[in-house]
């Protein structure tokens, strides 16, 4: 029996894999090296588990606004929410994320879109409302609690000749939602998903599944400030059960705006963490072979307990099936 139950994960494994590189979806990867670097295979099989118990109205790239009526409050207050963000944003609130010596700095989640332009301003995330969001943007936590399916939320800006290349976020906890703000309303300022292109207007929603190869530019002159939610995944009660899991690590990922704001775990070991990664980049420049030998190890150290985690996660779902 534990023989059986063993070839079926493996399989279940090679073939959630086989599926996310080949067949979902319409954007294909370049090749599989592309695919092992920025597709995050580890996650697959779980992802896996949560599309087969994923609602219709959620599984296409691009969702149907008219069938998420729950957000409809956000989209019918933007010029609320858009005034608040951009006294926000003339105040310098989005500035401590280039800081090194500020906490915000260190997001593990969001950390490589920084080097494009990128910038953000949380508003919550997970189960925790920022203190600085309370104080900044009260009008704005409010409508956001009205909407429980709002995970988490934050003012996003990305600057003039910004970019955030192509890519997809690692687990399918949430999907994620777009309202405009103050945007170029400029079909140069874009977002493609799944190969379909989405230009930002103000006051209008989109909604997508971040688990699709997407990409963005801002090819225009002017800043695109966006409200970014996620927004809990429509799934059957299982589905849901599944999820807790996901939940929990993004518990962990809550990032400071300001020192009055809470820390998650990633957060704290990301900060002590960096400065030994910036050593190793040094090491790259005067011996490539033993960064290359570190980084290969340390990788594959933490690429085999994860992996082992979620192995016997998934024991534990078919034991239960």
């Amino acid at each position: 029996m534990t023989t059986l139950i063993m070839i079926a994960l493996a399989l279940f494994v090679i073939g959630s894999m086989t599926y996310a590189y080949a067949y979902r979806g319409q954007a294909r990867w370049s090749g599989f090296g592309e695919y092992v670097r920025k597709g995050w295979p580890i996650f697959t099989p779980f992802n896996c588990l949560l599309y087969i118990f994923t609602k219709a109205k959620a599984r296409p790239a691009i969702m149907n606004m008219a069938e998420f009526p729950e957000l409809k409050e956000l989209e019918e207050n933007w010029e609320v929410i858009r005034k608040e963000a951009i006294e926000l944003m003339a105040e310098g609130g989005f500035d401590q994320i280039t800081d090194k010596e500020s906490a915000s700095y260190y997001d593990i989640g969001f950390r490589t879109f920084y080097k494009y332009g990128w910038t953000k301003f949380y508003l919550n995330w997970y189960g925790y409302t920022h203190e600085s969001a309370k104080r900044t943007c009260p009008r704005t936590i409010e409508l956001l609690s009205k909407i429980p399916q709002v995970n988490g939320a934050m003012f996003s800006v990305l600057p003039p000749g910004g970019q955030l290349t192509r890519h997809l976020d690692p687990v399918a906890c949430s999907l994620r939602y777009h309202l405009g703000l103050d945007t170029p309303n400029d079909d140069r300022c874009y977002i493609s998903v799944d190969d379909t292109k989405y230009s930002w207007r103000d006051g209008d929603p989109l909604l997508f599944d971040v688990t699709f190869l997407h990409f963005a530019h801002n090819d225009a002159d002017k800043s695109r400030l966006i409200l970014m939610c996620d927004i809990d995944r429509p799934m059957s009660w299982f589905g849901h059960l599944l999820n807790l899991p996901y939940k929990w690590l993004m518990k962990a990922t809550v990032v400071p705006n300001t020192d009055e704001d809470k820390r998650g775990f990633a957060n704290k070991t990301f900060s002590t963490l960096v400065p030994l990664l910036e050593k190793s980049k040094r090491l790259k420049e005067t011996n490539l072979p033993a960064y290359k030998a570190l980084k290969y190890t340390v990788n594959g150290t933490l690429m085999l307990i994860l992996a082992g985690l979620i192995w016997l996660f998934l024991k534990f779902i078919f034991w239960l099936l």
